[in-house]
């Protein structure tokens, strides 16, 4: 072979490299970008086979956009690397005066730790094992000890100014419960008016219903049901508004009270549902010198927090989680920006381009947030590699099967070949993940929408258009 031919076939391969890299939007994925007319700038992706040089094929790969949830990959990525799958949360509780034949003279101090699960049931396994360790009754106050987490954590602005909406709760290193109450409402047999049970009941909660049962079908906005605070005093709630009668029932989650007061209530519940006596108040504190815990209670480990976060998308699991990254890699008290440089840190060490994103609070409810989809790509192609890259796949959504993907592809050849995080807000959706291919193939795809149609169903029919596509190669 002459050098002018071997230069000849370089370049020839160059060449056919570069087509690859350069090959045209789909004709199945350009029918739907036709179709509603998309311009070709609002709309991103990359396919890639996991492992290969090369890329499948990309549109805009490099130009930021917003990713909405989808960005929680980089988030969830980062802490499991970092902390490890086995890392876990800790909850102290201190009696704050001596223990004379069970009863407690004194208040108990809860010091939080940031849990992202402190849920009704692990609250009420941590109480019991305070029980063992002797307090049957409290004669204090409960204290408690958010300063794991800064106080700025709690500031800025909600995404859509939808106070209490459970997606918009702010972190607090001592929340329990996600500080979320759901509502639950029945026609009274009388057949005017509603009944409402609400889930957890909080002593510190009082529900007025103004309801009227309505002679209508079981449809309309929030079935009718207006949900407001009293201005004047927030642990009142009031609903009022017609409910249907055909309804046999309807529920509805809302964020109630402000963490303290939350757990306060709750803490109250399950103590006296365990046969505790506690009539006391809520203050915040502070974990005095030379002292130790009763009971020092740890979470689920972070392989399990992290199903949670990336197949239902929970926005304040994943604020605690960035904000627990930051807190364990440069020192607490947790702070945003601490989360966000962590999270940074852990791409340069990856090689990976940490000017392509842009992060607001690690969970992608913020119109600020950007990253491309390049970059989203391959944190997708280094997770493969990962040797927790079992733990971080079992925690997108399967497609047809469970999560925010339960509805995509179900009940079609399809169904369960795709595990895929999702990003929605308005006028953004996004998906980012891996698709198992008919040919026995794996590929990872990062593809996002930003345009006025993007959540109103063109922006989802692309997007499953190109996971279609992707799932046929």
């Amino acid at each position: 072979m002459g050098k002018r031919t071997a230069i000849l076939i370089l370049i020839t391969l160059g060449l056919t490299s570069q087509l690859v890299f350069a090959q045209a939007i789909p004709e199945r994925i350009q029918r739907i970008v036709d179709g509603h007319n998309l311009p070709v700038n609002s709309f991103s992706f990359v396919v890639q086979e996991v492992g290969a040089n090369v890329i499948t094929v990309e549109h805009n790969p490099r130009e930021p956009m917003n990713p909405a949830s989808a960005v929680k990959i980089i988030t969830t990525l980062a802490a499991l690397e970092s902390l490890g799958p086995a890392f876990d949360w800790q909850t102290e509780l201190y009696p704050l005066g001596p223990i004379t034949d069970g009863v407690l003279n004194g208040d108990l101090l809860m010091k939080g730790g940031g849990d992202p699960f402190l849920v009704e049931d692990q609250l009420r396994n941590m109480l019991k094992s305070l029980q063992r360790a002797g307090v049957e009754h409290i004669n204090g106050n409960l204290v408690l000890d958010g300063s794991y987490f800064d106080s700025s954590v709690a500031n800025g602005e909600l995404i859509d100014n939808q106070g209490g909406r459970a997606y918009n709760t702010r972190p607090n290193a001592i929340i329990s419960n996600f500080q979320a109450m759901t509502f639950f409402f029945y026609p009274h047999p009388n057949g005017r008016d509603v009944i409402i049970h609400s889930d957890p009941r909080l002593p510190n909660v009082k529900i007025t219903n103004r309801l009227k049962l309505a002679n209508r079908s079981c449809s309309g906005y929030q079935r009718g049901i207006s949900f407001n605070f009293n201005p004047e005093d927030q642990s009142e709630v009031i609903f009022e508004g017609n409910f249907p009668s055909r309804c046999d029932r309807y529920s509805m989650v809302r964020e109630v009270l402000n963490a303290p007061d939350y757990t306060h209530g709750l803490f109250s519940t399950l103590w006296s549902e365990l046969g505790g006596e506690f009539n006391g108040d809520v203050r915040l504190g502070a974990v005095p010198d030379d002292i130790e815990p009763s009971v020092i209670w740890n979470s689920l480990p972070l392989s399990d927090i992290i199903k949670s976060i990336n197949k239902y998308s929970n926005n304040v699991m994943t604020r605690h989680l960035l904000l627990t990254l930051g807190a364990e890699i440069l020192g607490p008290p947790a702070t945003v920006a601490k989360g966000i440089e962590a999270v940074n840190s852990y791409l340069e060490v990856k090689s990976l381009d940490s000017t392509a994103l842009t992060m607001s609070n690690g969970a992608g409810l913020s119109r600020d947030t950007r990253v491309t989809t390049d970059l989203l790509n391959k944190v997708l192609q280094i997770a493969w590699l990962s040797p927790y890259m079992p733990e971080f796949v079992a925690s997108l959504p399967i497609n047809g099967m469970d999560g925010t993907m339960r509805n995509r592809a179900r009940g079609s050849d399809l169904s369960g070949r795709m595990h895929v995080k999702t990003g929605s807000l308005d006028e953004v959706a996004a998906v980012a993940g891996y698709v198992h291919a008919q040919s026995g193939k794996i590929y990872s795809v990062a593809a996002i929408v930003n345009h006025e149609l993007a959540d109103r169903g063109p922006g989802t029919e692309l997007l499953d258009e190109i996971l279609i596509w992707t799932y046929w190669q």
